[in-house]
C-alpha cells in the first residue's frame, strides 16, 4: 500500500514527502506537468538522501486536482486500490489569487481529492492541510472547534480555503477518517532559514534590509494590539508527520500555530535587532498604504499582506499542544526570536528567491 500526496514539489509537500519516504512509505505524488522537471530533481534528491533498508520511494504521476479524475484517466482505479493514506496539500497559496482560480484549485480541487479518497477501499486516513486563516477577520480567539462563525474574509485565498475545509468537515461528519491541520503563517526552517518563497513577514524583513541603519516601518493602528502568528516549516512538518501516525488524531482539528505569538510591535523590535536596524514606526492609514503599494509594484510588496498586520484574531491551539506532548519526542513551536537570525541570514544569502507562489 502507498501514500497519495498532492502539493509536490511545493514548500510543505516536499518536506513532508521526504519525511514519509524516510519512514519507509512509498509515496505517489500528483504533479502538474509544468512542474515535472522540478519535481524530478527534488524526488531524486530526496531518494538519494533517504537511501537505506527502511526507506521508501517516490512515484510521480502527471495530473491536476482541478479535473474530476485528477487528470489520472485509466491510472485512477489501480491507484485507488493501492492507496491507504491521502495527504492533500495542493492549493494556491497566494493572497492576491482571483476568485475563479481560488475556487477551481482550493475548493473544487479539494472536492476532487475527497472523491478520490472516497474511492480508496483500504483508506485509513485523509490528511488535509488547511490554514488558521479560515478564521477570516474573526474578532477574538479562534479555536480548533471554530469554523462557521459568520466571519468576513480578507481575500479570496481565505474564502476558498474556508470553503474547502467546510467540504472536508462535511465528509468527516459522513464518516471519512480524516485529520485537519491549520498552520499559522509559515516561514523558513528554524534551523537553516531555508524557504522556497519570500512572502508574508518576508515583505517586512526585506523592506527593512533595503534601508540604511535607521529604517522606517509604516504601522497600522496600534501595533501592540495585533498579533502575527508565525511558525517555521520544520515545526509544521514535524507536527503533521507525528500526528498523522497516531490513531487518536482521526477526526481532530489541530491549529499548528505559535502559542505565544509576537505582536506587530514585538516583531518589528525582533527584526530590528536581527537586521541591525533602528526601526522608526510611522503610523499610516491602511487604505492609503495599499494604494501606494498597488501603484508602485517595483517595491515588491503585496498590498494584501497589510491585512495581517491589523488582524483582530488570536489563535488557540490547546488540542495541538496536548496531542504533541503525548508523542515519544514532544514537538514544540520555537519562539520566533530564537530563529529569526537564521531567517535573516538566509534572505541575505539568497536574494534570488521571489514571493511567487506555485499555482
Amino acid at each position: 500500500m502507498s501514500v497519495f500526496l498532492t502539493g509536490f514539489p511545493g514548500f510543505l509537500g516536499s518536506a513532508l514527502t521526504e519525511r514519509l519516504v524516510a519512514r519507509g512509505r512509498s509515496v505517489t505524488c500528483l504533479v502538474q506537468p509544468k512542474y515535472r522537471r522540478k519535481a524530478e530533481r527534488r524526488a531524486r534528491k530526496i531518494e538519494r538522501e533517504s537511501m537505506g533498508n527502511e526507506s521508501g520511494g517516490i512515484e510521480l504521476l502527471a495530473g491536476d486536482i482541478t479535473e474530476s479524475d485528477l487528470g489520472l484517466g485509466e491510472e485512477m482505479d489501480p491507484l485507488q486500490s493501492d492507496t491507504d493514506a491521502v495527504y492533500h496539500l495542493a492549493a494556491t497559496y497566494d493572497l492576491a489569487v482571483s476568485r475563479e482560480v481560488g475556487m477551481a484549485v482550493n475548493v473544487d480541487g479539494t472536492k476532487n481529492v475527497l472523491d478520490f479518497a472516497d474511492g480508496c477501499g483500504d483508506l485509513r486516513r485523509f490528511q488535509y492541510v488547511s490554514t488558521c486563516y479560515v478564521s477570516g477577520r474573526y474578532d477574538g480567539t479562534f479555536t480548533e472547534d471554530h469554523l462557521v462563525e459568520g466571519q468576513q474574509f480578507n481575500n479570496y485565498y481565505e474564502t476558498t480555503k474556508y470553503l474547502a475545509e467546510v467540504a472536508v468537515q462535511e465528509r468527516m461528519a459522513d464518516g471519512l477518517p480524516a485529520t485537519i491541520y491549520r498552520p499559522g503563517i509559515v516561514v523558513g526552517n528554524s534551523e537553516t532559514g531555508e524557504t522556497q518563497k519570500y512572502d508574508g513577514p518576508y515583505y517586512l524583513l526585506r523592506w527593512l534590509l533595503r534601508q540604511p541603519s535607521v529604517a522606517v516601518a509604516p504601522v497600522l493602528g496600534n501595533p501592540a494590539a495585533y498579533e502575527v502568528n508565525v511558525v517555521p516549516r520544520n515545526f509544521v512538518i514535524d507536527a503533521i508527520a507525528e500526528l498523522s501516525r497516531v490513531d487518536e488524531s482521526v477526526g481532530e482539528v489541530y491549529q499548528l500555530c505559535d502559542p505565544n505569538p509576537l505582536t506587530v510591535d514585538e516583531m518589528l523590535r525582533v527584526f530590528g535587532r536581527a537586521t541591525g536596524k533602528r526601526v522608526v514606526r510611522v503610523p499610516v492609514p491602511k487604505s492609503a498604504l495599499k494604494r501606494v503599494l498597488s501603484s508602485l509594484p517595483e517595491l515588491g510588496i503585496e498590498p494584501a499582506t497589510l491585512d495581517y498586520f491589523d488582524q483582530p484574531t488570536s489563535y488557540a491551539c490547546e488540542n495541538a499542544l496536548a496531542a504533541l506532548e503525548t508523542i515519544d519526542e514532544p514537538v514544540r513551536c520555537p519562539a520566533f526570536g530564537s530563529y529569526v537570525g537564521n531567517l535573516v541570514s538566509f534572505v541575505r544569502e539568497h536574494p534570488e528567491i521571489t514571493p511567487d507562489a506555485m499555482v
